[in-house]
């Protein structure tokens, strides 16, 4: 069995005291992709750790995870002993990684899973090779190859922070190892217990501990800073375009057109340039959009044409011809047929067209 522990602690970035992990990318909240990737490889509702604005965040995820709350927030050891009594246990391996990475993929996840239960030691962690370290742990190796330790970029030398390799704090240990060895972690010079530090016991023991790079380095962005959030919203524009083109949607300029997640596309629907589509947004089979077109959680059938249009909460049945310059808001229902020219706009109406 598996489980996946989620640690929250230590936000740094809030708008009006919202935790990081609930900030939007794509239009979901950061939080939602690491609970989906990491339940579609174990299969198990998740166990997330929270801290900073728990109640908010437990009232976002919902009935998707099971929570808990540390208090005080300690450091990441900290974190899996608060969780360590709904564990206990109740696994041989445990998955733990962090929320504000929401770009790592479940293929990634399964390489993980599968190398540690290869490994004749107690744990496989995630390491990335990447020029800007984002504040992660350095990894030292001995000089066979072996991992020795990792080293806070706070705590390490200024040849330590030449080490380009870099830990992403995620981590697959064999649990009941993993119970015993966070006893033995002591408290830093900053008051809190790393969970880094798991990683030196077992190599001082002479235990094997295993480290594989990430193929694609760019599932390694943590967000920490706006900007960060920006490399992170990038990533995943371009990968949800990919994902409709090659599913048979043709997007004129995939640089200028964006997406956001829980969008769904027919195929050989046409996007041009300048074309938002946010929110729950379902569009159909054959239709035209854009270019300077915005559409929010609007339901759009077969065959139409929506060109420089706003609409928002709105619902276009099939064959139906929009703009330019229209605006369809809220609880506007274009019928099949409908023909909406130049600044048109509907709200709480439902025109039918008639011959």
């Amino acid at each position: 069995a598996y489980e996946m522990l989620r640690s929250l602690v230590g936000s740094e970035m809030c708008i009006r005291d919202s935790p990081k992990v609930l900030h939007p990318l794509a239009g979901k909240p950061m939080i939602d992709y690491s609970l989906e990737a990491v339940q579609s490889v174990t299969g198990q509702a998740p166990l997330v750790v929270i801290g900073h604005g728990a109640e908010a965040v437990e009232q976002a995820i919902g009935d998707r995870a099971r929570c808990v709350v540390q208090q005080p927030q300690l450091g990441t050891a900290h974190a899996v002993q608060t969780a360590a009594p709904l564990l206990q246990g109740s696994c041989d391996l445990l998955l733990v990684t962090a929320a504000d990475m929401p770009l790592i993929s479940p293929q990634t996840y399964q390489r993980l899973i599968e190398t540690q239960k290869n490994n004749t030691g107690p744990v496989t962690m995630l390491s990335v090779e990447l020029a800007d370290p984002h504040g992660f742990g350095r990894v030292v190796r001995n000089a066979d190859g072996t991992v020795k330790c990792i080293v806070e970029e706070a705590q390490a030398t200024p040849d330590q922070l030449t080490i380009r390799e870099l830990n992403t704090a995620i981590y697959c240990f064999d649990a009941e190892w993993l119970w015993s060895a966070l006893s033995q972690i002591k408290v830093s010079p900053k008051g809190e217990y790393y969970l880094t530090d798991a990683i030196g016991i077992a190599a001082d023991a002479g235990l094997t501990v295993q480290a594989i790079r990430l193929e694609n380095p760019e599932e390694a962005i943590g967000i920490n800073t706006r900007a960060h959030l920006a490399e992170a919203e990038a990533v995943l524009r371009r990968r949800i375009n990919l994902r409709w083109m090659l599913e048979g949607v043709t997007i004129v300029d995939p640089a200028t057109t964006y997406i956001e997640a829980d969008v769904q596309i027919g195929q050989d629907t046409v996007i041009w340039p300048n074309t938002y589509l946010r929110g729950k947004t379902v569009i159909g089979q054959n239709c035209v959009v854009g270019p300077n077109t915005m559409i929010k959680d609007c339901q759009i059938g077969d065959d139409c044409t929506i060109l420089a249009t706003v609409m928002e909460q709105a619902v276009v049945e099939n064959h139906v011809e929009i703009g330019p310059y229209g605006h369809l808001r809220k609880g506007a229902h274009l019928a099949e047929g409908v023909h909406m020219g130049n600044f048109g706009e509907v709200k709480n109406s439902y025109p039918v067209s008639y011959t």
